[in-house]
């Protein structure tokens, strides 16, 4: 192990490569980290820190860091949720975990223990089929960008898809499709599992009426009319998450949705099905299915309910 002369400061944009070339994070994890980070950053400058090296950082400085956090409140003057907190550490753990895997003198990733329920508060957000449907309807498809956006939505829902897996799907994909009822993709995320994804006959039929109005050369399958550049129209994540906001209020669905909002129905709904956790951890490609369990809970309120309606006892024999 070997004591820097780089401060930690300095280290946070080869951690950041590390990341994405020898841990082959998603873009938006390396995105989170970066944010999450440069709240340390602001604790570090604001204590007069942003010289401490590596092997300078002590656990009296992560439990002061910690503090600063459970006290912090933004501009509205909230605090922090615990889980959100969570997520600032697991940042500085993985963060410290670099040095470990570079050989750098630090503390140990170890040392930050997280909060055992900080989990508990996490919820997941997810539409009925009622409300899927309110969404699905709320474009207007005589026009040709209310077709375009009828086929994001559905894809979305139908598949399951992350928003940067939706931005990178491409024309060719969908070849010949013209008879099909389905279609099975292979997706390989960054990051993520290698999975296959099925689209629905609604879906595809969709995707089918909106390509039947593409007569450009563009290789992106979802792209943006209204672009005045010749460089690629492809549209961008960001693009999509206004797409289904705008419609999340025109089809009067919670305020919250977003496009993982339909990635959470898409599981919940399967699990409400009766679809195995193991399989919905395939649908998803997740890696671990201790991520896909966060879908059980949603189901919990539901099951419970059910059992009050149809095995309540109600009509034994007293």
């Amino acid at each position: 192990m070997e004591r820097s002369n780089k401060s930690i400061i300095q280290y946070i944009p080869d951690f950041l490569d590390y990341c994405e070339v020898e841990k082959g994070l998603a873009d938006k994890t390396q995105e989170n980290y970066k944010r999450y980070l440069d709240k340390f950053v602001l604790w570090l400058k604001s204590t007069r820190k942003e010289g401490l090296k590596p092997q300078e950082l002590t656990s009296e400085h992560i439990w002061a860091y910690r503090l600063y956090l459970s006290r912090f409140q933004g501009q509205n003057g909230h605090s922090l949720k615990k889980v959100t907190q969570n997520y600032y550490l697991i940042a500085l753990r993985a963060f410290l975990g670099y040095f470990v895997a570079k050989d750098v003198v630090s503390v140990p990733p170890d040392k930050i223990a997280l909060p055992k329920d900080a989990r508990a508060e996490k919820t997941v957000k997810f539409l009925n089929l009622d409300q899927v449907e309110k969404l699905l309807m709320a474009p207007k498809t005589t026009e040709k960008d209310g077709l375009r956006d009828r086929a994001i939505l559905e894809a979305l829902f139908s598949a399951g898809l992350r928003v940067a897996e939706l931005v990178a799907l491409n024309k060719e994909q969908f070849g010949n499709i013209k008879n099909k009822k389905d279609l099975e993709l292979g997706i390989i995320g960054k990051g993520s599992h290698p999975r296959t994804v099925y689209f629905s006959e609604r879906a595809l039929g969709w995707i089918k009426k909106y390509l039947e109005t593409r007569k450009d050369k563009e290789k992106a399958l979802f792209t943006n009319f209204r672009s005045r550049t010749d460089a690629d129209t492809r549209l961008t994540a960001r693009s999509i998450e206004r797409i289904v906001k705008k419609y999340a209020i025109l089809g009067g669905v919670p305020i919250f949705t977003s496009p993982h909002t339909l990635r959470h129905s898409y599981a919940t709904d399967l699990l409400n099905q009766g679809v195995d956790l193991r399989s919905i951890q395939e649908f998803l490609g997740h890696r671990n299915i201790v991520t896909t369990q966060v879908y059980t809970h949603v189901t919990n309120k539901r099951l419970r309910d059910i059992h009050r309606q149809y095995h309540s006892g109600k009509n034994l024999k007293e």
